[in-house]
């Protein structure tokens, strides 16, 4: 990866919709070698699909809750499980196996507090946790899809 190609994804990260004809206008490159670049950063994961970024509350979900889980168990069954219940539960848009206190860490958007009510007795019905605890966030002080290119290589 070059300098270019961090050019491109930094445009691309910030509008996806941007033609391969713009972004070579904006980085001194012709359409086709672009064009080309782009399709290797495709080809070789490092982009892996490209979104539409949602308004949450534009959609009536607008409150975000970070849940906290510790497992009763380690085993695979249990895990298994419990990323099956949670895939399919389309409030939550995260999840993170954690290291230190806690096991698991859940992203959920939801439309206010007995939305979250609805998803986590949905949760604890489906499969067996040690330990519930949920944090509503306040306020989004910053959010970004972006991800810092100064690392890549």
């Amino acid at each position: 990866m070059d300098k270019l190609d961090r050019k491109i994804l930094d445009i691309l990260q910030k509008d996806a919709s941007v033609t391969a004809a713009e972004i070579a206008d904006q980085i001194g490159l012709s359409k086709a070698p672009c064009w080309r670049r782009i399709q290797k950063l495709q080809d070789s994961g490092i982009i892996h699909r490209i979104v539409a970024l949602l308004d949450a509350k534009a959609l009536n979900v607008g409150t975000t809750v970070f849940v906290t889980i510790k497992a009763p168990s380690h085993s695979a069954t249990w895990y298994e499980r419990f990323a099956s219940v949670v895939h399919e539960i389309t409030e939550v848009t995260e999840l993170h196996r954690m290291s230190g206190d806690v096991d698991y860490l859940l992203r959920v958007v939801v439309p206010d507090i007995s939305g979250y009510d609805s998803v986590y007795k949905r949760l604890i019905s489906a499969v067996e946790m040690l330990d519930v605890s949920a944090s509503f966030s306040l306020e989004t002080i910053k959010s970004t899809t972006a991800l810092p290119l100064t690392y890549a290589e």
